[in-house]
């Protein structure tokens, strides 16, 4: 699987990750963490089948909540010899390493510190975020030292698109590039989420290829795209098609002030976008302000900016931010009501 680069130490740590899977051996220690649980699952699978010979699992693979875990007892289990194989494997979900009690974070150093050599342990952050506090130096000595931390990302564009194609390729349906990257802007860039989506749409399709229409017809868009479609409606002057948007999110149970989060940084992106086309300034400029994969979402924003101006987009910012700062300081706010309100007062700045 290809991997999209953000920093030069991530990268190297996930390919350090891939070169030790290739060699067939492993680290003594691990961090996996980050949003794309698809490919930290993937990879956990891959450490398994190395480490642990088939049908020796029950005796050299252990997964363990972090949740009232001490650090005695992964040591205990680490020092367990393995049958049959030549290392275990232990998997601790959600053992939050930088809020232990000092006395439990000592151990901590002392383990890692000599973790057997037939052991490979992965602590994984999956509902709680991997957060390092620098101020424990010796903890995050010991973790530079010790673990290999490994983040993992969504993967960039090409990959992903190449990736689409495959799962759809195994379900007997093709797509085209300009398909994939519509399937990517309304259900999110995330494998874990698309998955599921794939299957629905490719089991829907009635033709060999995916249309946008089949896409449409049973994905589940994320709110983004959603609340993109709300703003290019209010742009394009159909308050009717605004409303229906905004009323689908709420009658999802979708909270108001989600909801205006996203139409506020959606805005934004369009006032920058309304300025790249005032000063001259291209997609590329877009990519980068916003750390986008593709041009598809920045070519949406240079359209959408098309049809407004920059006056109105700064207005619109404002209202929002206003808007944002009574819903979480008034007591008793209507806060569907302000934001159908707010639909109309955005609709009669246009005019």
């Amino acid at each position: 699987m290809a991997y999209t680069k953000k920093t030069s130490k991530a990268n190297e740590a996930f390919q350090a990750l891939k070169a030790d899977l290739a060699a067939g051996t492993a680290r003594c220690c691990y961090i996996f963490y980050g949003e794309e649980s698809y490919l930290r699952e993937y990879y956990l699978e891959q450490l398994r089948k190395t480490l642990v010979p088939s049908g020796f699992e029950e005796f050299n693979y252990h997964r363990l909540e972090g949740k009232d875990l001490t650090v005695q007892s992964l040591s205990e289990m680490a020092e367990a010899m393995p049958m049959m194989a030549e290392r275990t494997l232990i998997v601790v979900t959600d053992f939050d390493l930088f809020k232990l009690r000092e006395e439990q974070r000592e151990k901590l150093l002392a383990f890692l510190e000599d973790i057997p050599p037939y052991c490979c342990v992965v602590f994984v952050y999956d509902t709680i975020a991997y957060k390092p506090n620098k101020t424990m130096k010796k903890l995050c000595r010991a973790l530079d030292a010790h673990v290999q931390a490994v983040e993992f990302r969504p993967a960039d564009s090409n990959d992903l698109i190449a990736w689409i194609a495959r799962r759809f390729r195994a379900l007997g349906k093709d797509i085209d590039r300009q398909t994939a990257e519509y399937l990517i802007f309304t259900c999110g860039g995330l494998m874990t989420g698309l998955v599921p989506e794939i299957t629905k749409i490719g089991t829907y399709a009635r033709g060999k290829t995916i249309t946008q229409a089949d896409i449409d017809a049973v994905a589940d868009p994320v709110l983004s795209a959603e609340v993109f479609r709300l703003s290019d409606a209010v742009l394009q002057g159909n308050y009717d098609k605004a409303a229906r948007i905004l009323g689908d999110l709420l009658k999802m149970q979708t909270e108001p002030i989600m909801i205006l989060a996203a139409l506020g940084s959606q805005l934004r992106r369009i006032y920058t976008a309304r300025m790249a086309i005032d000063s001259g300034k291209d997609k590329y400029w877009l990519m980068e302000l916003w750390d986008m994969k593709s041009d598809y979402p920045a070519k949406l924003l240079l359209s959408a900016a098309q049809k407004t101006t920059a006056d109105w987009c700064g207005d619109a910012v404002k209202m929002c931010q206003v808007l944002d700062r009574r819903m979480k300081s008034e007591n008793g706010i209507d806060a569907a009501g302000e934001l159908k309100l707010l639909l109309v007062r955005l609709g009669a700045r246009r005019k």
